[in-house]
């Protein structure tokens, strides 16, 4: 006899490059305007304090190479706009990590989409309410499959990029960040004690904007399995 009262729901898991086994998804964290060009055309400027928000698990959808990946179009939205993004695996835990050591955490580096209901985040963030219900939705996270370390090394600078039918909308590098991924997980462990599976979206450069059904979405960093969606 099961000592649930129903069946837990399934657990979300990542392909990883060159293995069988899969990377289990525990939570989702994600920074906000952390390329200086995207923080200006959000309103934002400097390098302030980074700031963090979540999306569920169940938002993560894995996107397996050289497949094309339908996402739904979400509902409640006029506009929903595409964030290409560096995710970054944890693999191991810690807490108040150095930023020095922040990288012995790291499992691997994946490409991502954050999915944006951009009409309803800035509303939200016009009434100081808070905006999950722009980032959290089904399937706002697309993410490729997982390149581990060992066999990419640790990621610090590479061109990332993401058009839409074929047109160029985002271009940019890793070396832009204002806070780079050491530092961020270094940040984020001293306000969560991080366990292997967390998983970072670390922030999209310059060129975010809206995209329609049919759009078809092909986002790419240097030394990574791209990945392509297509908005149904």
């Amino acid at each position: 006899m099961s000592s649930y009262v129903f069946a837990p729901a399934r657990t979300v898991s990542l392909p990883v490059h060159g293995v069988a086994q899969r990377f289990p998804v525990n939570r989702v964290f994600c920074v906000a305007q952390n390329y200086a060009q995207h923080a200006v055309e959000m309103g934002s400027s400097g390098r302030e304090d980074p700031f963090f928000f979540m999306k569920p698990a169940s938002s993560v959808v894995p996107v397996a190479a050289g497949t094309v990946l339908p996402v739904p179009y979400p509902s409640g939205t006029q506009s929903l706009h595409h964030e290409v993004e560096l995710v970054v695996a944890l693999g191991r835990c810690g807490s108040n990590v150095d930023p020095a050591r922040a990288e012995e955490l790291i499992y691997g580096y994946a490409v991502g989409l954050d999915l944006t209901r951009r009409d309803l985040q800035t509303a939200l963030k016009a009434k100081g309410r808070p905006w999950e219900i722009a980032k959290g939705f089904e399937a706002s996270g697309p993410v490729g499959a997982i390149m581990p370390r060992e066999q990419v090394g640790t990621l610090v600078h590479g061109g990332i990029r993401l058009s839409v039918d074929g047109e160029e909308r985002q271009s940019g590098d890793l070396d832009q960040m204002i806070w780079n991924v050491n530092e961020i997980i270094s940040h984020l462990s001293r306000h969560w004690s991080l366990v292997a599976g967390d998983i970072v979206f670390t922030g999209t450069p310059a060129g975010v904007g809206a995209v329609v059904r049919g759009n078809h979405l092909q986002g790419s960093i240097d030394g990574l399995d791209g990945i392509q969606v297509e908005l149904v």
